[in-house]
This record gives structure tokens, sequence and C-alpha cells, in this order.
């Protein structure tokens, strides 16, 4: 029976991505060696580090002006490591979510932090609107997409400030104007590669404004001038982030996984709100996250909640169970997942109706 994937993380990956990384784990580059032992500072492996740079770059249509980084420590690190380097004064951020509040509990550690609107009224099952981000904060930052939620800020906001989003789990999914941003971060095992690697996306001429002493691993100057190569960087990951990359590029770049990804979002949403069995966990239609899809039974049906996911488990549905905190089920649709898993998960949706 085949499985389809809908883990929220580590996820999906493309099968380019799995057999190119199984290859270079018994030999890397013909070296002889795996890429798990190779030195991080040989010809072979500093090449891979060079193409997956170039390759963000295109992709992303990157100026010169920022920098990429490959670094360890998740996104987790981030939320320290951007006031860090950032805050002087004051931070605004938006709460949508349990990875906002981590990123605004580290933050308040260096001072005043305005939370300029939260959802948490309602369970993060929004996106808020309307409010005001005030222009003497040193950066807003922003929780583009809520994997636990499945919520998403699906353009780019217009921000007096430096704008610094956490793009863990929908970058590489939509075109974004990265002119907008100041820092663009995220964990890699969504839309990219195993977990272990970091990417960091920079504007250089943000740094320098903080007057507080800054740990040399926390500094991003220190990994810009080494080109994440200060300590040795996560190997395995970025090897498997290169050939996402290639992958991504090959199957016709951001434009076109784009349409696959709202081609594949549709089809489920479809599905839920004409389901009496099922709806969805998010309010309105516009803050619908097309990377993590969430729904739950409706009401009068919970009682089927745990036969829903027994009988779509039997069917090769892995992963569809939602987090602790909102429960039901999540479809996370990463760029990797194919349509037919979704049509998979339609049909499985479709004949429980029936049965029940």
């Amino acid at each position: 029976m085949k499985k389809h994937n809908f883990y929220a993380g580590p996820s999906i990956l493309p099968e380019l991505t799995i057999n190119e990384t199984a290859k270079a784990v018994v030999n890397f580059s013909d070296t002889g060696l795996s890429v798990m032992e190779v030195s991080h500072r040989s010809k072979e492996f500093v090449a891979v580090v060079d193409e997956a740079t170039e390759l963000f770059k295109e992709l992303l249509n990157i100026p010169d002006n920022y920098s990429i980084l490959f670094l360890g420590g998740g996104a987790s690190t981030q939320f320290a490591m951007v006031p860090f380097n950032l805050f002087v004064n004051k931070a605004a951020y938006l709460n949508t979510g349990a990875w906002s509040k981590k990123a605004i509990k580290e933050a308040k550690m260096f001072g005043e932090v305005e939370v300029v609107g939260s959802s948490e009224d309602r369970n993060f099952n929004y996106i808020p609107k309307g409010y005001t981000i005030p222009q003497n904060a040193d950066y807003f930052h922003i929780t583009t997409n809520n994997t636990i939620y499945g919520t998403e800020i699906k353009h780019d906001i217009e921000s007096p400030v430096p704008l610094v989003a956490d793009m863990s789990s929908d970058i590489f999914s939509r075109p974004i104007d990265i002119k907008k941003y100041a820092i663009i971060y995220g964990g890699a095992q969504k839309n990219l590669a195993p977990a272990g690697v970091t990417f960091v996306i920079i504007k250089n001429d943000i740094l320098g404004k903080v007057k507080h002493h800054l740990p040399t691993m926390l500094n991003y100057q220190t990994h810009i001038d080494k080109e994440s190569m200060f300590n040795t960087p996560p190997v395995l990951p970025i090897f498997a982030a290169l050939q996402t990359l290639k992958w991504l590029k090959k199957e016709g770049g951001i434009e076109s996984a784009h349409k696959r990804n709202i081609q594949k979002a549709q089809l489920l949403y479809d599905e839920i709100d004409r389901n009496s069995l099922f709806k969805t966990s998010v309010d309105d239609l516009e803050d619908r996250s097309i990377m993590n899809i969430c729904f739950v039974m409706t009401h009068g049906n919970e009682d089927k909640e745990s036969a829903f996911f027994d009988y779509a488990s039997s069917k090769g549905m892995i992963g569809i169970k939602g987090h602790r905190s909102v429960g039901g089920f999540r479809a996370s649709t990463y760029n990797a997942l194919p349509l037919d898993s979704v049509q998979a998960l339609v049909e499985v949706m479709q004949d429980f109706e029936k049965k029940y």
C-alpha cells in the first residue's frame, strides 16, 4: 500500500532529495567518503554550500546586498538571535500562535516588546488585522505560517520598520518580495531538508546597530564573514537542501510550486467545506494556510474522530493527527507532496462520509 505523508515536520521530501542524499551517504562526489565524514572545508563540500547559496538567490530573486546563512540551532535559536542582533530600544511582534509566543518570550529579555495584534482570543484561528506597527520599533516580527493552527499570511506586509519573518513552514511555497524583509529565517524540516540546518536570509546593512555585547556564535556578522563556516555546519542537511533546491528549479521554480500548492489546498478545502462530517478550524477564508490544512469533525460528529483516524491510517494516510492544542486533523501539503496524495485523502473522506 502506498503511504501518503502528511506529517507537519519533519515532513515529506522530494524523492530526488532522498535518493541523492542516500547515495552521498555512501560516496560523496566520488571522494570515496560519506558526506557525513568529509571535511566541511573540502573543495567538494564548499562547492555544495556555494551552489545552495546561488540557488537560494536565483529562486527567491535575492539581491546582492543580502547574505544567505546555513546555521545550526533551529528556528528556536533565531528567536533569541534576532533580538540579540537588532534590539536597541523596542521591538514589535504579531502574535499568531505558539511559535510567535516563543519568539516574543525571547525578545522580552532585551526590553520593551509591543505586541501589535494577537489572535489568542480565539485560539489563533485567524490572522489579526487592522493593527498599527510602531514607527519607533527597531523591527517588526511575524510568523508567516502557523503549522499548529492552519493560518497563513499569504502576502508581503508593508512595514515602516525592518520586517523580520519566521518562514520555517512556507518558504519556497509562494513568490515573495525579498526587498520588503530585513531577515527571513526558518528551520529546514518542512519545505527544504531534514532537521538540523537553519537558513537565514539577511539584509547586510541591518547589522551593527546594537550597543550590547554579542556572543560570537549569536552574531550574524560572524557567520556572514565566514560564509557559514565559522564552525562545522550541519553538512548532511545542507547537502539535502541543495538537492531540494535543484528539484524545485527543475520543477519550474517558485511560481510553479505556488500553483501546485494552491491546487492541492483548494482540492482539500473544497472537500472539507462540502463534507457533512468535517469543518475547517480557521474562521476566515483568506487566512487559510496552503501548507497546513487543519480540520475537525462537525458538531454532533465529534465521537467519530478516532474512527476516522483509524480508517484513514488503514488507507495509508500518515501524519494527519492534529496538534494536541487544537485536536482534529492536519494535512500538511508542502511542496514535495504530490497531488495524488491529496486526492487519496479526499477519497478517504468521501468514503468515510458514506459509511457514517
